[in-house]
């Protein structure tokens, strides 16, 4: 008996560009097949208005983003902020609360860029020591309603040049530190390539850690099958040998009309269902 196929999640923040709002995109997603969805920040949405196109299309929200603090500062996340812990907390509760509101079950704690202007080395302590304290009490506060926590390294060559958190094993130090059982590593595999490469060894080495993934091709950030450096065939082979049991999320820049462009997954779905049939 071969595993059950794995389940992917359309990421309303990057597909379906052409339709204007978040609720409209819920509902274009829903009616290019996906059941879930995930978003980075719903805030400036309505929420009433999320939470009935998730319902009318019988949609699971599987992801969302803690605020990401002053953004027109140039902040990206205060996680790692030193100085920034009561934005921190107040930016959690809001998390919080929508992702109560809406179903969510997992929300990425964004660690933040290296402020402008100083040097990494210099406060990159202090920003760890921060980003513990944080973890740690953000844990404690999603417990209690039962929402795991994410923590996402970020590739700082091409994305994010300041962003604190850049590599998996930068990310497994810290999760080690932390000590709570409900955070966990979001794995994107775009970044995870950039970063450090050697996918094979570093899924198997992180998997019990990893309790979310994104996918996009590398270098230019498109659909899995666009041409690229990523065998998705296979990396969706080896984390569903591995038994991944939630949802991956479609985290990339379409090329075109995203509807069209998902021929990556129907050609997943058949590969899956050809193999039950062989069984």
């Amino acid at each position: 008996m071969p595993p059950p196929p794995l389940r992917f999640a359309a990421n309303v923040s990057w597909l379906f560009p052409d339709v204007p709002d978040l609720p409209g995109r819920i509902v274009a997603a829903g009616r290019a097949g996906f059941r879930a969805v995930e978003v980075a920040w719903p805030y400036a949405a309505d929420r009433g208005a999320l939470k009935a196109a998730l319902r009318a299309g019988a949609m699971e929200l599987v992801l969302m983003n803690t605020p990401a603090g002053d953004a027109a500062g140039g902040e990206l996340g205060l996680g790692a902020l030193p100085c920034r812990q009561e934005g921190f907390r107040a930016g959690l509760q809001q998390a919080t609360t929508w992702a109560q509101e809406l179903g969510c079950s997992r929300i990425h704690i964004m660690a933040g860029r290296v402020p402008a202007h100083v040097e990494r080395s210099s406060i990159e302590k202090e920003m760890e020591e921060t980003f513990i304290e944080n973890l740690r009490y953000a844990a404690d506060i999603l417990n209690q309603a039962d929402i795991v926590g994410l923590i996402e390294p970020i590739n700082c060559r091409i994305t994010e040049p300041r962003y604190f958190l850049n590599t998996p094993q930068q990310g497994a130090a810290i999760l080690q530190k932390v000590g709570r059982p409900n955070m966990k590593m979001q794995m994107d595999l775009y970044h995870w390539q950039i970063m450090d490469g050697n996918l094979t060894e570093n899924i198997k080495t992180y998997f019990p850690l990893i309790g979310h993934v994104q996918v996009a091709q590398v270098p230019h950030r498109n659909e899995p099958d666009s041409p690229g450096e990523l065998n998705f065939p296979y990396l969706f082979d080896l984390l569903q040998g591995l038994g991944y049991q939630g949802y991956i999320g479609c985290e990339y820049k379409p090329r075109g009309d995203t509807a069209a462009g998902l021929g990556w997954l129907e050609d997943y779905r058949r590969r899956c269902e050809d193999r039950g049939a062989a069984q």
